[in-house]
């Protein structure tokens, strides 16, 4: 499937020959942009009957704490590694409504609710969680890459009950050294009592992306959005 790419400060867009009918909000890791997961796109290898757009946000600069306060693209500050570390509660929120904004512009574009995946990796994985799961209409799935859910203990009570049967794809490393598969399993095992239905893949890697997932992304994505015609 050829792309068109549209560039602008706020995010990369990959636009469909064909009139899209779909889209993956794709959100990036700390310290990444956009363009980072742009690549991906033509590994995927959707069949051309499929008119996905794929849009990725760059996360604004901010001071992240974990860094010595240096300035980067997060979607929200990290304060430190461990279990009992403060949570950036209104970064992540804030960010959260980031996505919202992005869900209902490609409603204003012609790309139903129920037909938006929203994606991401690492932090914007926490964030594709946070967003999705309180998000008030039917969306087509979350996909969270090597991350873990964030605000967890406010899930329960802020869930949307469009999205508690919104498919989830999980995909962690076995031997990531910057969220521990066992923290992405904790959170897994936190979204199936809840009564979401989550599918977990993991690999022999690190805090990364192999062909392997690849393979299955695309496989998952395909399943959530096939053409309707």
């Amino acid at each position: 499937m050829p792309y068109t790419t549209h560039e602008s400060e706020e995010n990369v867009v990959l636009e469909p020959a064909a009139t899209a009918d779909a889209a993956v909000i794709w959100l990036h890791g700390l310290g990444a942009d956009g363009y980072d997961f742009v690549p991906i796109v033509n590994e995927l290898r959707l069949p051309p009957s499929m008119a996905v757009r794929f849009i990725f946000p760059h996360a604004r600069p901010r001071p992240v704490t974990i860094n010595n306060g240096f300035v980067m693209r997060a979607w929200y500050d990290i304060t430190g590694l461990g279990p009992d570390r403060k949570e950036d509660d209104a970064g992540i929120r804030e960010s959260a409504g980031v996505v919202n904004g992005y869900i209902e512009q490609q409603n204003a574009r012609g790309v139903a609710t129920e037909r938006i995946v929203i994606a991401g990796f690492s932090q914007g994985g926490a964030i594709a969680l946070q967003a999705s799961l309180r998000y008030p209409k039917r969306l087509g799935g979350v996909m969270a890459l090597s991350t873990y859910l964030p605000l967890k203990d406010s899930v329960a009570a802020e869930a949307s009950p469009a999205n508690k049967d919104v498919p989830i794809l999980m995909c962690h490393g076995l031997r990531d050294p910057m969220i521990a598969a066992a923290i992405g399993k904790a959170s897994r095992d936190q979204l199936l009592s809840l009564g979401y239905t989550v599918e977990w893949q993991s690999y022999p890697m690190e805090h990364s992306v192999c062909m392997e997932e690849v393979v299955d992304i695309s496989r998952w994505l395909q399943a959530r959005l096939e053409s309707r015609s």
